[in-house]
């Protein structure tokens, strides 16, 4: 684990050891309860931990975000665990996955910067308020865009984790896009000097 263990010193610093509980999580009752495959015990710190944490450098210092539908706390652990300024609430609608989350938070005391809603992103408009809101493999471009952009209430951005289909997602979205007002849409890549496979997110600017 040598590039990967240089990576997660650089995202991490010193809550590195904090990160390798929250893999231990991970691999542990989060496979158990079927929030994570058994497959991706291997990679977890690569395609999932740090794959999530370096999105942290498009966020602004001490940013108020939201991750919606964040199952495993990907990428809203991995966010609240790589930037301590950062304040994360994370909704997730299944109750299971509620009550994985919220054991985990205990453990890595991270109650003071994080909190857990149930729900879907579409219920709790109104409810918070966020610079960002983040997702990952929630939904194809289109549907995320109306489950997360009224969060944000007319200013701030989204941040979402995407693969190889980001253009076309995007290309698909247009329409939708302008409908909410989106002043830039941009597909970005981050991480690419730590890891051998960077992070796509396309960031939609309100």
């Amino acid at each position: 684990m040598g590039e990967e263990l240089r990576a997660a010193e650089e995202v991490f610093g010193e809550r590195l050891d904090l990160a390798r509980r929250y893999v231990g999580h991970l691999s542990d009752s989060g496979i158990e309860r079927g929030l994570i495959g058994p497959r991706e015990v291997p990679r977890l710190w690569v395609r999932h931990v740090l794959n999530c944490a370096v999105v942290q450098e498009l966020i602004p210092q001490g940013a108020s975000v939201v991750d919606v539908g964040s199952g495993a706390g990907l990428p809203g652990l991995c966010l609240a665990l790589a930037r301590p300024d950062l304040s994360l609430t994370l909704v997730e609608p299944l109750e299971r996955r509620v009550i994985w989350l919220d054991e985990v938070v205990r453990d890595l005391e991270l109650g003071d910067s994080v909190r857990i809603l149930r729900g879907r992103g579409e219920q709790i408009v109104g409810e918070v308020e966020a610079d960002i809101v983040t997702a990952r493999a929630v939904s194809a471009l289109g549907g995320l865009l109306d489950i997360t952009l009224p969060i944000l209430r007319g200013t701030g951005q989204l941040l979402a984790l995407k693969g190889r289909s980001a253009e076309e997602e995007v290309r698909k979205a247009r329409k939708k896009l302008s409908k909410y007002g989106a002043r830039e849409t941009e597909i970005l890549t981050v991480g690419d000097r730590l890891l051998s496979e960077p992070t796509t997110v396309v960031r939609v600017s309100l």
